[in-house]
C-alpha cells in the first residue's frame, strides 16, 4: 500500500539514555529518562515482543529500524537524524550531535543529519560556534531547537538570545529551523514550549522556514491558528500520527482540522524511530486513514486524498531540503483512495 509513495522521515533519533548519560546531581533524571522509555513501552503491542526499546541507538540499529537489512526493505527513503539538545537531565544531551551525524555518515544518500544548538547550555557565543562547527565539518542541513528548561529556558523570539543563532544559520545557508513545542520531556514548566513565540520569529523573519513538531500538543488550537497565519511556518506531524493504531478517532479530528484550515502542502510526516518503534505500522495505519463522514459534515473537514499523503509523507519535505523525488513515487493529481 505504500511501496508506490515517497517516504521522507522528518524526525528519528538516535537518543543516548543509557545510565553513562544521565547527568550526575540531576534529580529527576532516571524519572524523565522513565517516561521517555515509557512511550516505546505503550506502543509496543505495535511490534511485537522483537523489539528492544534499547536505551542508546547505534547507527546500525537505527538503519535497519528505518531502511531495513538490507537497506531498501523498508518503506523510508529518506530520514534525518535530529540532535534534541536537552541538557537537564543528560550529560551529552538526550540525542547527542555525534550520533546522528554518524548515522548521516552511515547512510549516504538516504539519511541527512540536522544539528542542534541551546544559548542555554553555554551562552550565545558557545552556540554559534557549535552551531558552525555542525553545519560546516559535520554536514548538518537544518537544526533544531528546544527551549524549555528547568532553569535555564528560552524564548524563541528573543533578539539576544534567539535571534543570532538564526541569523548565523541563514548566513551558513541553512533555511529551515525546527522548533520543540509542547510535549515536554520531563520537569519543566509546560508553557516555556507554547508555540506563540515563534510567531514573531516567523514574521522577523520571513526568508527562513519554521517547522513546529509535536502538533505543540497540548496547544494544538493555537498551533493550528498560527500556522494557518504563517506562510513559512509549517507543522510535523511527529509523535502524534504514531497514535493512529490506537487512537484513531483523535487523530482523524486532528487530520482533518489541519486540512481545513493548514492545507496538506505544510504539513510533515516524522516517526520518532526509534523511540516509537520501527515506522511501518504508522505509516501503514496513515495510508488506511479516513475521516469518517460525521465528522466532514459536523466539522467541515474535507477528505483526505492519497495525493495529500504524498505530500505529507515525503514530497513536502523533499521539496524543502532539494531532494530529488523518482517519478514513479510523485504520484499524479488528486488521487483519491
Amino acid at each position: 500500500m505504500i511501496d508506490d509513495v515517497f517516504v521522507f522521515d522528518l524526525v528519528v533519533h538516535l537518543h543516548d539514555m543509557s545510565e553513562a548519560n544521565l547527568l550526575a546531581g540531576a534529580p529527576w533524571a532516571r524519572h524523565v529518562r522513565n517516561m521517555s522509555l515509557g512511550l516505546g513501552e505503550a506502543l509496543r503491542p505495535l511490534h511485537g515482543d522483537s523489539e528492544t526499546f534499547d536505551r542508546r541507538l547505534s547507527a546500525e540499529t537505527m538503519g535497519r529500524m528505518v531502511f531495513g537489512d538490507p537497506p531498501g526493505t523498508e518503506p523510508t527513503d529518506i530520514a534525518m537524524a535530529q540532535v534534541v539538545p536537552v541538557f537537564d537531565w543528560y550529560d551529552d544531551w538526550w540525542a547527542p550531535v555525534d550520533l546522528q551525524a554518524e548515522f548521516a555518515r552511515a547512510f549516504p544518500g538516504r539519511a541527512l543529519f540536522c544539528g542542534g544548538v541551546d544559548p542555554g547550555f553555554r551562552g550565545v557565543e558557545a552556540a554559534l560556534e557549535h552551531l558552525e562547527w555542525q553545519v560546516i565539518d559535520r554536514g548538518a542541513v537544518s537544526l533544531k531547537f528546544y527551549n524549555g528548561h528547568v532553569d535555564r529556558g528560552w524564548r524563541c523570539d528573543d533578539e539576544k538570545l534567539a535571534y543570532p543563532l538564526y541569523e548565523r544559520a541563514r548566513d551558513l545557508g541553512i533555511d529551515v529551523l525546527q522548533f520543540h513545542k509542547g510535549n515536554p520531556f520531563g520537569t519543566e514548566n509546560l508553557e516555556q514550549l507554547h508555540p506563540g513565540d515563534l510567531q514573531r520569529a516567523a514574521r522577523d523573519f520571513p526568508d527562513l522556514t519554521f517547522v513546529i513538531h509535536h502538533l505543540a500538543m497540548p496547544y494544538f488550537d493555537e498551533c493550528v491558528n498560527i500556522a494557518a497565519r504563517f506562510p513559512n511556518i509549517h507543522l510535523a506531524l511527529s509523535a502524534t500520527v504514531n497514535f493512529t493504531p490506537v487512537r484513531p478517532r483523535l487523530i482523524q479530528r486532528q487530520v482533518g482540522e489541519l486540512l481545513a484550515t493548514v492545507g496538506a502542502d505544510r504539513l510533515l510526516w516524522g516517526s520518532e524511530a526509534a523511540l516509537a518503534g520501527p515506522p511501518r505500522p504508522y505509516l501503514e495505519a496513515f495510508m488506511a486513514l479516513q475521516i469518517p463522514d460525521d465528522l466532514r459534515e459536523g466539522y467541515g473537514y474535507p477528505q483526505i486524498t492519497k495525493d495529500d499523503k504524498r505530500k505529507i509523507l515525503g514530497l513536502n519535505a523533499a521539496r524543502l531540503f532539494g531532494v530529488d523525488v523518482p517519478d514513479s513515487r510523485s504520484g499524479t493529481g488528486n488521487e483519491r483512495l
